[in-house]
């Protein structure tokens, strides 16, 4: 018997060179025990010689599709994971096409493995809560605590470095907890719920936010206890409210009928829902950038808009007003809005970065672009202002709006003036900022600019239809 040693539960790397080195070798499926570290995986694991593994001789070829689905595999909880991923490797050397062979007992089984595994992934991202608390130096930190069915941890922190790349946070879980300094990620041992905080202030204003944003209408309890199981529930702040206001649907529902039949206008929860959106994004800290401006610029408009704007960043005189675009690149906006006919009363206008970013020069305050950090501490609150509106069509306003809206660099020559699907659904028409009408310096360019960004609107106001 041979003895495979792998130094963590979820190291495909280790896994793969273990595993190569024994199949150069032609070692039967039957002939390896697998373990993680110290802790004997079997009765034959005690009996079982340390393998030590051969050079790799010559090159193992498989296919994408199975090292894609040993990826996920991996990370299972299922002891006998390694086990059954090295026997498919095994006959790959004699059954080149056993991957296609969806029907097989052993590939049907790993791709049920590998689909929860995913599905657990996916819960995280979904169900993690972070909490606010104070370090011993009082400066803002964020802590999660989550238990997940897999060893998906690890896998997970590229996206949540991403997501909250400006923030301070820490995620613990039994197994293992991550943290993120805003600069580099550490690892930790495992925790108890114990060591996370049960609640700070703005669960209240979350809880607000959920309970007017909920459509009895739409409730399928069974489809929301699939997709969000009742063993997440205990970690976060809103499934608090599921209760009462499932049992309070009918009645609300009747409410919401009766309403529409007396005045077909939008709805209070949502308006609700935006207000105290507003009054949280108030004192956001997401980013270093609430330290220096005036007050957060949050965006205005009805709340039932089929035409959003997405700008950049307030500039000067927004952050004193706190409205967006009322200054000098507003005045041209609006010029050209009316140029395109369309009334700015009747579309809601935000920017992706909420807080003025600038640097001082003297007594000015000249505007700094934002990096991306800034864009993506900043975008949840562009998400939750879409899925409150639910425009029609979305039109972004230079390439950190469109960065912001699609999670990535775009380039206003290549994607301007078509129509574009958003992430998260929707339309979405790219076209320059008005800012860059100021800064062109030729008079004839200037007016042909503007011809041209007019038609930009014109086009997305064709599409909202």
């Amino acid at each position: 018997m041979r003895l495979a040693t792998l130094p963590a539960p979820d190291d495909f790397d280790a896994w793969r060179d273990t595993a190569r080195a024994l199949a150069a070798g032609d070692v039967p499926p039957d002939d390896v025990v697998w373990q993680v570290g110290d802790t004997p995986a079997d009765l034959f694991a005690a009996a079982a010689e340390e393998s030590a593994p051969p050079p790799p001789v010559g090159t193992l070829s498989v296919p994408r599709a199975f090292i894609d689905l040993a990826r996920s595999v991996v990370m299972a909880a299922e002891p006998e994971r390694f086990a059954l991923l090295y026997t498919v490797l095994h006959r790959l050397r004699r059954e080149p096409k056993l991957m296609e062979d969806h029907a097989d007992p052993l590939i049907r089984k790993l791709e049920v493995i590998a689909k929860n595994v995913r599905r657990d992934i996916h819960k995280m991202r979904a169900f993690l809560r972070f909490r606010e608390v104070a370090d011993d130096a009082g400066a803002s930190r964020y802590v999660a605590w989550f238990e997940p069915e897999h060893h998906i941890v690890r896998a997970n922190a590229a996206f949540f470095v991403n997501r909250f790349a400006s923030m301070r946070w820490s995620i613990l879980t039994p197994e293992v907890s991550l943290h993120w300094d805003g600069k580099a990620l550490s690892e930790g041992p495992g925790a108890s719920k114990g060591d996370a905080p049960d609640g700070d202030p703005t669960e209240e204003v979350w809880k607000t936010y959920y309970a007017s944003i909920f459509n009895p209408a739409r409730v399928k309890v069974g489809a929301m206890l699939k997709e969000m199981p009742r063993k997440y529930w205990k970690n976060m702040p809103e499934t608090a409210l599921v209760g009462q206001l499932i049992a309070g649907a009918q009645a609300r529902e009747s409410g919401m009928i009766t309403q529409s039949r007396e005045a077909p206008t939008i709805g209070d929860n949502v308006q609700a829902a935006w207000a105290a959106l507003r009054d949280e994004a108030a004192t956001c800290t997401r980013c270093h950038l609430y330290k220096h401006a005036t007050q957060t610029v949050f965006g205005e408009g009805p709340v039932d808009a089929r035409m959003m704007f997405v700008g950049e960043q307030p500039g000067d005189q927004e952050d004193l007003a706190g409205t967006p675009f009322v200054g000098p690149a507003g005045q041209v906006f609006n010029r050209a809005i009316a140029a395109a006919e369309i009334d700015r009363s009747r579309v809601y206008v935000t920017n992706a970065v909420k807080h003025f970013k600038f640097e001082q020069r003297g007594k000015r305050r000249i505007h700094a672009k934002p990096d991306t950090g800034e864009i993506q501490a900043c975008r949840w609150w562009i998400e939750q202002e879409q899925m409150l509106v639910r425009p029609q069509v979305t039109v972004a306003l230079g390439a950190t709006a469109g960065r912001s809206l699609f999670g990535r660099a775009v380039t206003i020559g290549r994607e301007r003036g078509q129509a574009l699907r958003l992430p998260e659904g929707g339309e979405a028409w790219i076209t320059v900022h008005p800012s860059y009408l100021l800064r062109l310096p030729d008079p004839a360019q200037k007016e042909d600019e503007f011809a041209r960004f007019v038609e930009d609107l014109k086009k997305a106001k064709a599409a909202a239809g």
